[in-house]
C-alpha cells in the first residue's frame, strides 16, 4: 500500500493527466519510503488508480451539511462538476489502462524511472564493474542527469502549484524527492545482488557513475541563455554550455511568471527515452611515499624535454613509477619530492623524500610484504637509483613533505676547482664561517622557468678537505633552496657573497652530491 494521503489526490490526478510516470508522481507527493519506488511500474500505477477511486468514493459518500449555506455550496459544486466533460473517473481509468498496455515516456524523468532502472540496467552496471577488475569492499553509485530535467521539474511544480493554490495545498520544490535519489533507491539493491552482495553505500572510495542524455529535449534549456545570460559562459568554440549547475543557478534567478512565458506548463510529451551512456568506474587516488637515492650523473629527476625533444632516455620519476603503476594497476600518477637535484647531481645518504599520487588505482591495498616486494622490484630494475621506506600514506600526510620546506636544511659535498694554486692553510678559514647570508638573484640557468627575484638564503656551516693545489672538497649545510653551484662560481656576480670573492680567485664546481635532506618524513621502515 502506497503511503499516500487524501490531500495528495489532486496532485496524483493532475500529474497523471500531464503524462508523469507513477514513480515521479510519488516523488511529487514527497513519498520518502524507498520500498515504494522498488515495486514495478504496473503495480504502482494500479495502486494509484485504487487510491484515486477510494478517495473519490469517500468524497462521494460524505453527506451534505444541514445548513443552507453548505447546501448551496454543495449544489454549486455539483453544478460545476456536471459541466466538466467527460467524467473525470472515466478519463482517469482510461489513462491508467492505456499506460498499463504501453506506457508513454514520462514528461518529468524522461524514462529514467521507467525502463532505465530495472534488472537489465543493474546487470549492465555490474558487468562494467566486473570488466574493470577493481578491488573494492563497497561502492557508491553516482548519477548524472540531463540538465533539462531541472527545467521540466520546475514546469510540473508550477503546474501543480497553480492548480491547487486556492485549495490550500502547499508544495515546496525542496520537498520533492530528486530523480537521482529515487533512482538510487531502486538500483542499489539490484546492483548489490548482481555483484554478490557488495554493499552500495552513500560514501565509498570506489565510485560507479551512470550518465543519461536526452538529445531530443536538449533545447529545453536554451531560453535560459537569453533570460539569464550571466549564468552561462561560452566555451572555446563560443557555444553556450548548459551545465546542470548553470541551469540550476538560472532557474533560481528567474521568476515564475517569466519562466511561464518561455516554457510550456506542463512540459511537452517526449517521443523517446533517455539514453544511458557508458558506465564509468573510478577509485579515489592512493598515495605512496618513500625516499630515493640517485647514483648517476646523467639522470634527470623528471623527463627532460626541450622544444619537444627528449634529452635523456629515462628519469628518476619514471624508474620509480613504472613498477608502482603496475603494482597498483593505476591509470596515471603525479610525482612530487622535497626539492630536486640537477641532472648531474647525485643524491646520497638517506635519500630524498618523494611522494606519488596514483590516479584511479584498480588495487588500493597492498600488504607490508607486498610493499617490500615492490620496493625490491624498483631497486632491481636499475643501478641508477635505489628506493627505501616505500609505504602507503594518506592525502593529509602528503602535506608534511612540503611543510616549512624553506626552513629545512640540506647537506652537500662539492668538488671545487680554483684558478690560482692554493695551500691547505688558504682554505682553513672557511671552516669557521657560520650562518653566512647570501643574496641570490635567480640563476641564469633557471631563469626560463623561475621568476626574476633576489632570494636570501643561509649557509649554516662549511667544511673543507684539501686535495691538491687546484682542488678541494667543500662540505655545506644550508637552508633548503640554496643554489650551491651559483655560490661556488658566483653566476657572474648574481650570488653575493660567493666562493670567488672569499678565495679571491675564480672558482668553479666540478661535482656536487646531496648528502642529506633533513625532512623527517616519511617514517623510516625497519629493514
Amino acid at each position: 500500500m502506497l503511503p499516500l494521503k487524501e490531500k495528495d489526490t489532486p496532485i496524483v490526478r493532475k500529474l497523471l493527466t500531464a503524462g508523469c510516470c507513477a514513480r515521479c508522481i510519488l516523488r511529487f507527493c514527497c513519498v520518502s519510503v524507498p520500498a515504494s519506488y522498488r515495486q514495478s511500474q504496473k503495480d504502482t500505477l494500479e495502486e494509484l488508480q485504487t487510491f484515486l477511486r477510494d478517495t473519490g468514493n469517500n468524497q462521494d459518500s460524505a453527506g451534505p451539511e444541514s445548513t443552507d449555506k453548505d447546501n448551496k455550496s454543495h449544489d454549486a459544486a455539483e453544478s460545476e462538476a456536471s459541466e466538466d466533460p467527460p467524467n473525470k473517473k472515466a478519463k482517469l481509468e482510461l489513462s491508467v489502462t492505456d499506460a498499463a498496455a504501453g506506457p508513454c515516456v514520462c514528461v518529468l524523468c524522461l524514462g529514467i524511472l521507467q525502463d532505465l532502472c530495472d534488472v537489465s540496467q543493474a546487470v549492465r552496471i555490474a558487468d562494467a564493474v566486473k570488466k574493470g577488475n577493481y578491488e573494492f569492499d563497497t561502492l557508491v553509485l553516482s548519477v548524472s542527469l540531463p540538465a533539462q530535467l531541472c527545467v521540466r521539474e520546475r514546469s510540473c511544480w508550477l503546474h501543480v502549484k497553480n492548480e491547487f493554490r486556492e485549495k490550500s495545498t502547499v508544495l515546496s520544490r525542496d520537498d520533492v524527492i530528486q530523480v537521482k535519489e529515487a533512482f538510487k533507491w531502486i538500483m542499489q539493491g539490484l546492483i548489490a545482488k548482481e555483484l554478490g552482495g557488495i554493499a552500495v553505500v552513500a560514501k565509498s572510495a570506489f565510485e560507479v557513475s551512470v550518465e543519461f542524455t536526452h538529445p531530443e529535449t536538449d533545447s529545453n534549456c536554451h531560453f535560459l541563455a537569453s533570460t539569464c545570460p550571466d549564468c552561462f559562459k561560452p566555451t572555446k568554440n563560443k557555444q553556450v554550455a548548459f551545465t546542470r549547475m548553470a541551469v540550476v543557478k538560472a532557474l533560481d534567478k528567474i521568476s515564475d511568471a517569466k519562466f511561464l512565458k518561455h516554457f510550456s506548463c506542463p512540459p511537452s510529451r517526449p517521443s523517446t527515452s533517455c539514453t544511458s551512456r557508458d558506465v564509468q568506474c573510478l577509485h579515489v587516488s592512493v598515495f605512496v611515499a618513500g625516499r630515493y637515492n640517485k647514483f648517476c650523473r646523467s639522470l634527470p629527476q623528471t623527463p627532460w624535454v626541450i622544444d619537444g625533444e627528449r634529452k635523456m632516455e629515462s628519469s628518476v620519476e619514471e624508474l620509480i613509477a613504472a613498477p608502482v603503476l603496475s603494482g597498483f594497476r593505476a591509470s596515471g600518477f603525479n610525482f612530487s619530492s622535497s626539492g630536486r637535484e640537477d641532472v648531474d647531481v647525485r643524491t646520497l645518504g638517506n635519500g630524498r623524500p618523494f611522494a606519488m599520487e596514483l590516479v584511479n588505482p584498480h588495487r588500493s591495498h597492498l600488504s607490508g610484504e607486498e610493499m617490500k616486494q615492490l620496493q625490491q622490484t624498483i631497486n632491481e630494475s636499475s643501478d641508477k637509483i635505489k628506493v627505501r621506506d616505500l609505504q602507503i600514506v594518506s592525502r593529509e600526510a602528503m602535506s608534511r613533505m612540503k611543510e616549512g620546506e624553506e626552513d629545512k636544511t640540506k647537506s652537500y659535498t662539492a668538488l671545487v676547482w680554483t684558478q690560482k694554486p692554493i695551500q691547505k692553510d688558504d682554505i682553513a678559514f672557511i671552516d669557521n664561517i657560520k650562518d653566512l647570508t647570501l643574496d641570490q638573484k635567480t640563476p641564469l640557468r633557471v631563469l626560463h622557468r623561475r621568476a626574476l627575484a633576489v632570494r636570501q638564503r643561509v649557509i649554516h656551516s662549511m667544511t673543507t678537505r684539501f686535495l691538491d693545489p687546484h682542488h678541494f672538497y667543500l662540505g655545506l649545510k644550508t637552508q633548503a633552496g640554496t643554489y650551491i653551484k651559483e655560490f661556488v662560481h658566483g653566476d657572474f656576480g648574481r650570488t653575493k657573497p660567493n666562493m670567488c670573492e672569499l678565495l679571491k680567485t675564480d672558482t668553479d664546481i666540478l661535482e656536487l652530491d646531496v648528502e642529506s635532506v633533513d625532512v623527517d618524513w616519511p617514517p623510516a621502515i625497519p629493514e
